[in-house]
């Protein structure tokens, strides 16, 4: 592994061959943001790309905003809302002087155009059930919504935050068809669409007219900074050394093993998100052969050494996870905490030796002819091939011979969705418990994303009466047994809950990390140059 003293002999010519040397891209006051990978369209409820979030919440927005905390909800195009008792409808009243990229002035119609396109269902959206169960939605006067469901959705004001939820042109969309986020996009952001040019650059410019961001920033708007540039710079030491040069002024992705170089860099600053609710784990299908013994997926919980992990991968920026979600998550149940799976290694082996799984000659367990070797799937990078590696290294400790297949991103989400593996990492973000467990454990989830083939009549119940409660007290009840239900059935190996954070040039004012869908910058309206 490559020690960070080394990355430093190397800045001067891995930014000279990404932008020439002596050249820097800073022109006026430019903003040049560096990111890791491109989206494949900018269409909102469309993608579930955080790379399409990047841009999308910098040329759209939506009714409410999330703040800092990624608890509190408050407004945004909508001034103010209200919820019937049954907590079926929804009545947004909308600030009356906002205004589209073209100039076009926001009215109710808007709103109920972009929210019906996203409930389509020849749309295809993959994140149509984060809209609630829409009856209707309707325009009561040019600056009031309607937003009725067929039932409650607790989970409404949280979903609304999301770049899903954006408020679209219906022009634009009509107009451009299948290029809509592809050629061109009008929305109502403190940033306008100005040029793509996919897997290179994304330029926004400022828009002027924008004086409604959310009161969690100083600056309401316009933004201070009159354009962006997003540029692509996947190689790790590439992507560092234009920021320790100063080559490009803000990313989220300096690489783990120099972060902790980065922040002693006088010439940078460093932010950690508040609050950020993203989660790497490994799931098990529990209806192979395998993988279907609790005592099994018990055994390898406690095999794997999460604390070494947060050093050896995330160099110590992560926190060891024993949950599904972060106990920072709105409606976490902290009783999941009182039995969580710690390193135990002689409690491993204690539980494979109940379940039949005896040590072969050469050290991995055996049980009636067959070796424990469980086929294992994962997306290729980083840090997801230091984590496998590391994983199977710990599990072969107890015995367990993980066979270990990552794939390229181009190919990986369809193994991902096959039948032929017993075990699989992934990541995910989130903004609460029911947003979280609703995702992944549902019956009608499977085979994905419920990749563990987890159908419990249970579990459905309780999330939907969680779901649809009027009341935090009773969403609470159902939503805390379930939680217990999901860890006492160990469908998963949590591995760490990661941490955000966004590096700048120290020429850079008003930095601070948003954690929403792991878009750091979120609506950027602080910043600005020294």
């Amino acid at each position: 592994m490559v020690r960070p003293k080394t990355w430093t002999t190397a800045l001067a010519a891995a930014a000279a061959m990404a932008f020439g040397a002596g050249t820097a891209l800073a022109q006026g006051n430019t903003l040049n943001v560096a990111r890791v990978i491109d989206a494949d369209r900018y269409d909102p409820p469309r993608t579930t790309a955080r790379s399409a979030g990047d841009i999308l919440f910098l040329i759209a927005d939506t009714l409410v905003a999330l703040d800092w905390d990624l608890k509190t909800i408050k407004p945004l195009l909508a001034k103010s809302w209200s919820v019937t008792p049954d907590g079926k409808t929804y009545t947004f009243v909308l600030r009356d002087d906002v205004k589209f990229c073209d100039g076009r002035g926001l009215v109710a119609d808007d709103v109920v155009y972009s929210i019906k396109r996203w409930v389509d269902p020849e749309l295809k959206s993959p994140v149509r059930g984060r809209a609630g169960k829409v009856k209707d939605i309707r325009a009561k006067d040019p600056y009031t919504v309607e937003y009725e469901l067929e039932e409650p959705f607790g989970e409404l004001l949280f979903q609304l935050t999301q770049y899903f939820a954006s408020i679209v042109d219906k022009a634009s969309v009509e107009k451009l068809g299948a290029d809509f986020g592809v050629k061109g996009f009008n929305g109502t952001g403190p940033y306008c669409w100005e040029s793509w040019v996919p897997r290179q650059e994304f330029t926004l410019k400022r828009n002027a007219a924008y004086k409604w961001g959310p009161d969690f920033y100083a600056n309401r708007g316009p933004a201070h900074i009159e354009r962006m540039v997003w540029k692509i710079i996947p190689e790790d030491s590439t992507r560092l050394a234009a920021v320790q040069t100063n080559q490009v002024h803000i990313t989220q992705y300096v690489p783990y093993i120099a972060l902790d170089q980065v922040m002693k860099q006088p010439n940078l600053k460093t932010q950690q998100a508040q609050s950020y609710l993203w989660t790497y784990y490994f799931g098990f299908k529990v209806d192979r052969e395998l993988m279907s013994d609790i005592r099994v997926r018990r055994a390898m919980n406690h095999g794997v050494d999460r604390d070494a992990l947060v050093k050896s991968v995330w160099f110590g920026h992560a926190t060891p996870a024993y949950t599904p979600v972060s106990p920072d998550t709105p409606d976490f149940n902290a009783r999941t905490l009182d039995t969580p799976f710690k390193y135990d290694v002689e409690k491993a082996r204690q539980l494979l030796d109940e379940a039949g799984w005896k040590p072969g000659p050469d050290g991995i367990r055996v049980k009636d002819g067959k070796k424990l070797a469980p086929v294992f799937y994962g997306i290729n990078g980083s840090p997801a091939r230091q984590l496998a590696e590391a994983v199977q290294g710990d599990l072969r400790k107890i015995g367990i011979d993980l066979q270990v297949n990552l794939f390229d991103a181009t190919i990986g989400w369809g193994k991902l969705a096959t039948q032929e593996f017993d075990a699989f990492a992934m990541s995910y973000p989130y903004v609460s418990v029911g947003d979280a467990y609703n995702l992944y454990f549902r019956s009608a989830a499977a085979p994905t994303p419920n990749r563990m083939n987890w159908k419990n009549p249970k579990t459905d119940d309780l999330l939907a009466r969680g779901t649809a409660a009027v009341t935090a007290e009773e969403r609470r009840r159902h939503y805390d047994e379930v939680q217990m239900q999901i860890q006492e059935a160990t469908l998963w190996l949590p591995i760490i809950h990661e941490q955000l954070h966004l590096t700048a040039s120290a020429r850079l004012d008003g930095l601070r990390a948003h954690g929403i869908y792991g878009c750091a910058i979120y609506k950027g309206l602080d910043f600005k140059f020294k």
